[in-house]
């Protein structure tokens, strides 16, 4: 059995990341035989009940497995056994680089260029890179690039990144992001979410919102801060308004369990109270979120991963370019159009933006599919190519 360990963010309150994972473990296992995969993670029981199917081995990074999360011995003995190391999602960022609560970057500049001395193959699978903006960030950057063997990028952004800081790496991949292959829950799991929840009770059409509690900290500059009360209001206000002129229902579609206190405060804000339904990833898993996903009309958010799960069920997302990331994908699937930077931002603006996209969803929805296709087909070929670093027998 080949060893693979598989960094990123796979804590259990993210169903984006759930679904990373999900999609990953399902593309090498069904691509190769004899590989059994090793996890780090702070909830051990979330990996090994969602993931049993494949065999997952979790490693726990709690205190008394003597770890602060990535960082500790766990991750350094997982990295250094394995016969392959996959560093995934998009956690090679700067911000609060020396807190491991919080960042990856710098705990993977020290561990990973110890594994390329011992030897061991290290991939970006589907990886997305940056923001880096500090000196130390991007020499920790540069750490992990060069400790890569390939990189297996999931978006142009991380390839111009790569470009305007001049580093180099002799085998860089277009990839796509694992999540744009997770699959719906089935109609029976819907209709019991359905019930539970109150949802899609009216004969009018539904759409989906959802908010990020980080607001503007990914993409300030100039000093310029939205402000988290007045986003807040806006998405109320806006929430309201979207109400009064599509005559819609509205669902709030959580997909990190950090968002639901902002979500809480902006749907007590909302006048339309009647219309608004709730659902989280606290109490569904990430397959039962995309069946949700997957009934809206059009869909609204701020989260990445809630853009590309809503995409990839076949509903056309609108957003706020929350991280850089944001308009990275909606670019790619050419959705960029359906985008507001937050000093644009306005009730009015925003309500015009979702209004003409719900207008004109299925012209959109036209326009996205085939890019989207490509992306699909993309993140599921990413997995051919690490063929050279496990030496085991396909599939195919």
């Amino acid at each position: 059995m080949k060893k693979i360990a598989v960094i990123g963010n796979n804590s259990g309150r993210n169903a984006g990341d759930a679904a990373i994972l999900g999609c990953l473990l399902k593309d090498i296992s069904t691509c190769y035989k004899r590989v059994e995969f090793y996890i780090p993670t702070i909830n051990p029981k979330f990996v090994r009940t969602t993931f049993a199917q494949y065999g997952v081995n979790a490693v726990g990074l709690l205190p008394w497995n003597m770890s602060v999360k990535i960082l500790g011995l766990p991750t350094l003995k997982t990295i250094l056994q394995a016969d392959l190391v996959l560093v995934t999602d998009a956690i090679l960022f700067d911000r609060k680089l020396y807190n491991p609560l919080y960042n990856y970057l710098w705990t993977l500049a020290q561990i990973l260029p110890v594994a390329k001395k011992r030897g061991i193959p290290v991939v970006l699978y589907n990886s997305s890179l940056g923001p880096a903006r500090t000196e130390a960030g991007k020499r920790a950057l540069k750490a992990v690039i060069d400790s890569a063997e390939a990189l297996i990028l999931r978006d142009r952004e991380s390839v111009e990144l790569l470009q305007n800081l001049g580093f180099e790496h002799p085998k860089i991949i277009e990839g796509a992001d694992c999540a744009l292959n997770a699959e719906a829950a089935g109609e029976k799991q819907l209709t019991r979410i359905s019930e539970k929840e109150r949802l899609f009770q009216s004969d009018r059409p539904a759409i989906g919102f959802n908010v990020n509690s980080y607001v503007d900290a990914f993409v300030r500059s100039d000093g310029f801060s939205f402000g988290r009360n007045n986003l807040i209001d806006l998405y109320a206000e806006t929430v309201d308004a979207v109400i009064d002129t599509l005559d819609v229902d509205v669902i709030f579609v959580e997909t990190q369990h950090m968002d639901m206190r902002i979500a809480g405060k902006v749907m007590a804000k909302i006048k339309h109270k009647n219309r608004i339904r709730l659902v989280t990833n606290k109490k569904y898993n990430y397959q039962e979120i995309c069946s949700v996903l997957k009934r809206l009309e059009l869909f609204v958010g701020m989260r990445t991963h809630s853009l590309i799960l809503s995409s990839a069920m076949g509903t056309v997302p609108v957003g706020i370019i929350t991280y850089p990331k944001n308009r990275g994908y909606m670019r790619t699937i050419g959705l960029e159009k359906n985008l507001l930077a937050f000093r644009d931002l306005s009730v009015q603006r925003y309500v015009d933006l979702i209004v003409r996209s719900y207008e004109n969803r299925e012209g959109l929805k036209n326009e996205m599919v085939p890019l989207l296709l490509k992306e699909k087909a993309k993140a599921h070929q990413a997995a051919a190519h690490l063929r050279p670093y496990l030496r085991v027998q396909s599939d195919k």
